[in-house]
């Protein structure tokens, strides 16, 4: 169901939206509108005739289409950035971890609602605003997958994000080749290799030398 339908589902007919209900319905769809069309193509017209309301009443929430879109996109980039902190933080087992973050990003692109092409196939990244947000989300995904290699390893902070980089930009990138190419390979398949991929590599740093120590005397 998508976010338009619950808030409509969610109401009787002929009554009067509380401001935040009506924020939400219209961000949903505007999402559905952005995602089918692209944001060159899509008019205010047609997101207050989806969301079933009058262009004034679109007008009292978002002063221009610009502003709609980067709404959205403030939305959807926390989205990322909230799945990608849980799944670091849903183990201390390194692989594990890494096995999580992958799947965040390929839950992301596998949602229905589609939002990962607002901030990872955008076509207003020409627009600074709307760059500083994709730029800013990837860098602090990265930043909080760097804080964790450096919290296990010897590396310096700057080698640290080197990898966090390398790891977020390999799993988003492979998320969306997955789900645009159609491939028949299931979401958890796709995570279970490119985690191996990942892990092989990652893997091969050494461990603090407090850990290396803790690690000899386990065995």
């Amino acid at each position: 169901m998508s976010a338009i339908e619950q808030t409509e589902a969610a109401r009787p007919r002929g009554t009067r939206l509380p401001r935040r209900a009506r924020r939400n319905q219209l961000l949903g769809a505007a999402q559905e509108v952005f995602v089918a069309q692209g944001y060159h193509s899509a008019a205010m017209d047609d997101i207050a005739e989806r969301a079933g309301v009058s262009k004034p009443v679109l007008y009292q929430h978002f002063p221009g289409k610009l502003e709609l879109y980067l709404a959205l996109l403030d939305q959807h980039c926390e989205a990322l950035l909230q799945s990608v902190r849980a799944a670091l933080a849903s183990t201390t087992d390194n692989k594990l971890r890494v096995a999580a973050t992958m799947d965040a990003y390929f839950a992301y692109v596998e949602d229905e609602g589609g939002a990962f092409r607002l901030v990872f196939e955008s076509d207003l990244t020409n627009e600074p605003a709307v760059r500083e947000r994709v730029d800013r989300v990837s860098l602090q995904c990265a930043e909080a997958i760097s804080e964790v290699i450096a919290e296990d390893t010897d590396l310096s902070p700057d080698e640290s994000m080197l990898l966090a980089v390398g790891l977020g930009g390999v799993s988003q990138v492979v998320a969306r080749y997955w789900l645009n190419s159609g491939s028949g390979i299931p979401r958890d398949k796709a995570v279970t290799l490119l985690t191996s991929l990942a892990w092989r590599g990652i893997a091969g740093f050494p461990l603090h030398a407090a850990e290396q120590h803790l690690t000899a005397e386990g065995h």
